[in-house]
């Protein structure tokens, strides 16, 4: 590996103050990336960060959105992360749970958001005209299917960061 140039340390300190600032502590997925490309660890929180206070969805169904791309990508850490997160954001336990194992909330809305997720992932976003009109039923317009897809791609990158590396979950997602 390259010895890190002085601007490549200087962003990884910026990139760990921003997760301290956002999270209260520098979780071990951060610290992976960060250590070994911080524009990838900045991109990542950022990117998350915009959707998290800009998006159409709640902060309980970005969660929901988040825990059914983890779990489609049977990602250990993030499915422990956002059951935390998700509980914290509103979801009750029985609903992580339920979507961690692969099924769907009892909630109309949740139900909805999980099912267009993972028919988003399955397809890879070749949504036909019927899948459309079904989630426009359900109230899942572009705005929010959109959202989704972004939220795809930002979890797949935690995801597989995860995968790659093994990330060891950190004590407080440990529940």
């Amino acid at each position: 590996m390259a010895t890190p140039t002085a601007t490549q340390t200087d962003h990884a300190q910026q990139v760990h103050e921003k997760a301290e600032q956002a999270l209260g502590f520098v979780p071990n997925l951060i610290t992976e990336i960060t250590d070994e490309n911080p524009a990838v660890a900045d991109a990542y929180l950022t990117s998350q960060g915009i959707v998290e206070e800009g998006g159409v969805l709640s902060a309980a169904e970005q969660q929901a959105v988040i825990l059914a791309v983890s779990s489609y990508n049977d990602c250990h850490y993030c499915t422990k992360a956002h059951a935390v997160a998700g509980q914290q954001a509103g979801l009750d336990a029985e609903t992580v749970e339920t979507i961690n194992e692969g099924g769907l909330p009892s909630d109309d809305r949740l139900k909805s958001l999980v099912r267009a997720t993972r028919r988003i992932l399955g397809k890879r976003g070749w949504l036909s005209d019927v899948d459309e009109a079904e989630f426009a039923d359900l109230g899942l317009e572009r705005p929010e299917l959109y959202e989704i897809v972004a939220l795809a791609g930002i979890k797949t990158i935690s995801n597989y960061v995860n995968h790659i590396a093994d990330t060891e979950i950190d004590e407080p997602f440990q529940t």
